[in-house]
């Protein structure tokens, strides 16, 4: 069939990459008409995974329609501060049946609603929506690396229409019908990994960054239960699986990211360095308002989001961590 990917960045080309090796046509939105030229003509992303060649059933567009036009469904790999006006151009195009599964990663801002929630709201029928998330690196995904991930949806069917979508020997799916854990694992653990670039960047080692990982499963976990998903789910492949993949590899951005700003480095510069959004950045001020409403307490988040967007002194916040009072390993859940 043919499958519509909206967002031609690393994770939604190598994600194209896979669909196409299922014998799928795939249909890329891409915003910027550079990335559709090399696309067509080369085979080739001029800005993300440039030395992966692509196949020949990807084919490029810099218009919604033309992506969407005959497409049996369509898979979402936009930045997460994106999703409200995508799920709009969305809904002016497909039918109220139409599959939809979302692999942007984030909260709203000001709203606090997950991915799911925001295009439930702009789209309607949450039972055609679904989500994917697990420990994925696009640099591996579009070479055939093996791995695995989670589709999650309140309904049976969509997730397993979409885990029959994506399933092939090197990208195995498990399906999950807890949305609100995958998407809060996922926007989670990207405000760890964060955390764990920064410590390297300061010097720390590997016994600190083991303890910023497990401490900062148990603030995701604490959040994930509040907000009605489920504690098991932070130890599958959108939490713990997700966490190590995003804390531990050099492909992952978010650490880099972190381990920037310790040296001294700013957001902007991130940016325009890698062409790439580091989506923890966002999530550790968005995560917030979720934060605030449950009344949980993450400490690590708070100190990421002081660094990031307050100007705080890396070395001094991360001293708050060290000094916090002792209590047991396991509380709030």
């Amino acid at each position: 069939m043919k499958v519509a990917v909206i967002g031609a960045g690393s994770w939604g080309t190598a994600l194209s990459q896979v669909l196409a090796g299922n014998g799928h046509n795939v249909g890329l939105w891409a915003r910027k008409p550079e990335v559709v030229r090399g696309i067509n003509a080369e085979h080739r992303n001029p800005r993300y995974l440039t030395d992966s060649v692509l196949s020949d059933s990807v084919v490029a567009t810099v218009s919604y329609k033309d992506a969407l036009l005959r497409a049996r469904a369509a898979v979402v790999v936009t930045p997460s501060n994106l999703m409200r006006g995508v799920a709009r151009a969305l809904s002016d195009v497909v039918d109220g049946d139409f599959p939809v599964i979302i692999c942007s990663k984030g909260v709203e801002e000001g709203s606090g609603l997950l991915p799911v929630e925001v295009f439930e709201a702009e789209m309607g029928n949450a039972a055609r929506l679904a989500v994917l998330s697990g420990p994925n690196h696009a640099e591996e995904v579009v070479e055939g690396v093996p791995t695995g991930t989670v589709i999650a949806s309140s309904d049976e069917g969509t997730a397993s229409f979409f885990q029959e979508l994506f399933a092939s020997e090197g990208f195995r799916t498990y399906v999950s019908d807890d949305v609100v854990g995958v998407e809060l694992c996922a926007a989670f653990k990207n405000v760890i990994a964060i955390a764990v670039g920064v410590s390297y960047g300061l010097g720390y080692g590997d016994n600190t960054a083991a303890m910023l990982m497990t401490r900062g499963l148990a603030e995701m976990s604490r959040l994930v239960v509040r907000c009605g998903g489920r504690a098991i789910t932070c130890m599958g492949l959108a939490g713990t699986g997700d966490l190590i993949a995003t804390c531990t590899s050099e492909h992952s951005r978010n650490r880099r990211f972190g381990k920037m700003l310790a040296e001294g480095g700013t957001l902007k510069e991130f940016s325009e360095r890698t062409h790439m959004v580091a989506e923890g950045a966002l999530a550790c001020r968005t995560i917030a308002t979720l934060a605030d409403a449950y009344r949980v307490e993450l400490p690590i988040t708070d100190v990421v989001r002081s660094v990031v967007w307050e100007g705080a002194d890396p070395r001094a916040v991360a001293q708050t961590l060290t000094s916090r009072p002792l209590t047991t390993e396991f509380y709030g859940l």
